[in-house]
């Protein structure tokens, strides 16, 4: 175990006197991280809280005074909701983004926004070094690091959780000996809580064949617990993003927790994602993302009236690229700009109104109108007559049609009796 005080203690990239800037949770690693730059290294302080969604009042409370205890010269909050949204989120939805077909990123986009604030926050009180709490075995630390270098790439980036293999058993023994005790118990799940929705790791989730039980899942109803006559929504559209919930407009942020709050209720949003980590293995996740589950599929099925089949083909395609790249930590690749500039080209007619039927964890689109309407009833109805063509034209087309694959047959059946 590696000694964290005393003559054997680990050096930091920071001399004493040195700021060191700390993406600050308030938790176990984090809270051992600021103690032991102001203990051991004498270095000093300023912690940053980005909230991106997860937190209450309560606990931005507890985070703030949490710093100062621990030594902090100075703490700083900063409200990222809204950049979450209006940077991430809204092209998530514009792009019907689901990794895997599932999973609607709850935690990667949040990370760049958190990262960017962080260096911020470093570039403009000119720190020596920028810390952050992850472990070396997901994501978040490449997430956070790419970030970092990509907006202030004179700043030194570091994990000491990561580079001195802390356990959290030796992190929480540090912090008691210096009088600051904590529970260092390892819960059963880990839970990480944001604006798009909540991951919940750990124990039947580690096994591709578990599933977790009733009380792992911390926000929606039991589905079979949910009242049998469901819940009907409807989700205005302009633009490609929602504006307004059963007729009532709406900010941004009011909607998706809106619906959020409707969704669960109804036990709307829970997933399980199993897919390829950034390092090359294989990572499993359980997911509550209600509001995702109700505004991807209704803004998908809008689409579906007013886009041509080419705009929905191509755009499927991009969509699908712009979220693995901002999972993969890819987010400043200027691509990502190229691919948002075609997701905003291509929702221009992407305006209208989605009834969506929540029942018992199930969703289902019910309807769509817009006026921008690719069904024409006035010109032609599937399968009966209409004013477009006649029969003589349908079957030219017919004919027309299938000559590239009655000529392939003719070369198969030469080559055969050949």
């Amino acid at each position: 175990m590696t000694d964290l005080s005393g003559p054997n203690a680990p050096s930091a990239p920071v001399a004493s006197g040195g700021l060191a800037v700390v993406a600050f949770s308030g938790g176990l690693d984090t809270s051992f991280v600021v103690c032991w730059l102001r203990r051991e290294a004498g270095a000093r302080v300023v912690t940053v809280t980005v909230d991106t969604g997860g937190f209450d009042a309560a606990e931005l409370e507890y985070i703030a005074a949490r710093s100062a205890e621990l030594g902090a010269e100075e703490h700083v909050f900063v409200d990222g909701r809204q950049m979450v949204y209006d940077e991430h989120l809204a092209y998530l939805i514009k792009g019907n983004v689901l990794r895997g077909a599932v999973y609607p990123l709850c935690v990667g986009a949040e990370r760049v926004v958190q990262a960017r604030e962080v260096a911020a926050v470093a570039t403009a009180r000119e720190a020596d070094v920028v810390v952050h709490g992850s472990t070396g075995a997901g994501n978040d630390q490449v997430r956070f690091e790419v970030a970092m270098a990509s907006l202030a790439p004179t700043v030194r980036c570091w994990s000491p959780i990561r580079d001195w293999n802390v356990r959290r058993a030796s992190s929480a023994a540090y912090l008691g000996e210096q009088g600051f005790p904590v529970d260092a118990s390892t819960k059963d799940y880990s839970i990480n809580a944001g604006l798009w929705g909540v991951t919940i790791g750990g124990k039947e989730t580690h096994d591709p064949w578990g599933y977790p039980p009733e009380e792992a899942w911390p926000t929606t109803v039991d589905p079979s617990s949910a009242p049998p006559e469901g819940d009907e929504v409807v989700i205005s559209f302009a633009d490609g993003l929602p504006v307004a919930l059963d007729g009532v407009a709406m900010s941004a942020l009011d909607l998706v927790e809106a619906v959020r709050a409707r969704a669960a209720a109804q036990g709307v949003g829970r997933d399980i994602h199993l897919g390829d980590t950034i390092l090359g293995i294989k990572g499993r996740i359980a997911f509550e993302a209600s509001a995702a589950a109700v505004l991807i599929p209704a803004h998908r099925e809008l689409e579906k009236l007013v886009l041509s089949g080419a705009q929905r083909f191509h755009k499927d395609q991009l969509g699908d690229l712009y979220g693995a790249m901002l999972h993969e930590a890819r987010h400043f690749d200027p691509v990502m700009r190229d691919i948002e500039a075609f997701l905003n080209s291509s929702q221009r007619t992407v305006t209208g109104d989605v009834r969506v039927f929540l029942r018992q964890g199930a969703v289902q689109v019910r309807g769509t109108r817009s006026p921008f309407s690719m069904l024409a009833p006035e010109l032609a109805r599937y399968g009966e007559e209409n004013a477009l063509w006649d029969g003589r034209d349908a079957e030219g087309f017919s004919r027309i049609y299938g000559t590239q694959q009655l000529l392939s047959g003719l070369a198969a059946r030469r080559g055969e009796d050949a």
